[in-house]
């Protein structure tokens, strides 16, 4: 799934495969929701509610403001969701 503007707040997308969102993520965003524990979710700016791959949840108290207003991927390893800078 390709997003090339903002996910509002409320918003939800959802995918099997991965997510590129060209734009601030600040709603919640579903990966790999028929179980595809390889996929990715790709933003410019993670201010999401809530980010999920292949049922592994992550909510916003859980992110570092570090990593805010930077190009991010967010992947599973060892059924934990990573937030890394890209």
């Amino acid at each position: 799934l390709i997003v090339m503007a903002q996910v509002s707040p409320g918003a939800e997308i959802m995918a099997d495969g991965n997510i590129h969102v060209y734009g601030t993520l600040k709603g919640r965003a579903l990966a790999g929701v028929q179980g595809t524990l390889e996929a990715r979710i790709f933003c410019s700016d993670l201010r999401a509610q809530l980010i999920a791959i292949g049922g592994h949840y992550r909510t916003s108290e859980s992110e570092d403001d570090v990593l805010k207003g930077q190009l991010v991927q967010v992947y599973l390893r060892d059924e934990t969701l990573v937030v890394d800078p890209l």
